[in-house]
């Protein structure tokens, strides 16, 4: 399969809703809608329970660019909607998320392996399998006993916010990577 037949699709991790916009759990969400705007592509419904904006960049890859409209930890129905109506194999998933074992800002990428305890991966490694590639933006965790849920349910704090948009085009630059953009 030559580059310019070839279709990736790169999922945005989140909760619905604007009460969760802002989320730490939602940044997998805000980093496509970056790379959507970039794009300049707009989202539209899907019959997998997503929304999609596709691009397709001269003589190479298209890009398809997905949200869940369900919450996160329930993920997984959804992508494997995306992946057989696309006829894409798992290795052409990039999945964008939240990342507890990271410090904040900290931008990995990993291919295959366990969920580490995140619901969401669990959610898509169930019904899609494991061999497929991930953007993992560190959050880190909570401190001074704070619970993890009500952790990654809050929005980012003043000092995170300011340091967002370069971790979030760095983010870009891994998805491109991947893709060979």
């Amino acid at each position: 399969m030559t580059r310019s037949n070839l279709t990736w699709l790169v999922l945005g991790l989140g909760n619905p809703g604007p009460e969760h916009e802002a989320n730490r759990h939602n940044i997998g969400q805000i980093i496509v809608d970056e790379l959507a705007h970039e794009f300049g592509v707009g989202y539209k419904s899907h019959k997998s329970g997503s929304t999609i904006a596709e691009y397709r960049s001269p003589g190479g890859p298209k890009v398809v660019l997905a949200k869940s409209i369900g919450y996160m930890n329930l993920s997984g129905n959804p992508t494997n909607q995306l992946l057989q109506f696309f006829s894409l194999e798992p290795s052409q998933l990039i999945v964008v998320h939240d990342e507890l074992d990271l410090p904040f800002g900290e931008v990995r990428t990993k291919f295959d392996g366990g969920h580490a305890g995140h619901n969401g991966l669990r959610d898509i490694s169930e019904k899609c399998g494991t061999g497929y590639h991930r953007i993992r933006f560190g959050i880190g965790r909570p401190t001074h006993g704070q619970e993890v849920a009500d952790y990654v349910l809050k929005n980012f704090n003043s000092e995170e916010r300011g340091k967002l948009k370069e971790l979030v085009d760095q983010s870009i630059q891994r998805i491109k990577s991947i893709i060979q953009l």
